[in-house]
């Protein structure tokens, strides 16, 4: 099992994932594309990456916004795991 963060770990590499927050149990990030046809195409791109890491997150999506929320159930809260997928899912918004 992943280690959960430290809050003070998560603020740290959060400073390098603009947009994204934390409630002290996930992260949040939305996300507004030009189109809902691009909005889920990067949904289905970012499917692969979690999909490979064996860790998905929570998906809403409102016509062009994607709403995620990355949180590591078995732990009980933010991991690595987290900030990793976080990372991943900001090369396919951008």
């Amino acid at each position: 099992m992943s280690r959960l963060l430290e809050p003070s770990e998560v603020e740290r590499q959060l400073s390098e994932l603009p947009g994204w927050s934390s409630d002290g149990k996930s992260l949040h990030r939305s996300i507004e594309f030009a189109s809902f046809p691009e909005a889920i195409a990067a949904v289905a791109s970012l499917a692969i990456d979690a999909e490979e890491m064996n860790h998905h997150p929570d998906i809403d999506i409102r016509w062009r916004t994607v709403n995620l929320t990355l949180s590591t159930h078995s732990a009980g809260g933010i991991t690595q795991l987290d900030i990793e997928l976080a990372r991943r899912i900001e090369a396919h918004a951008s």
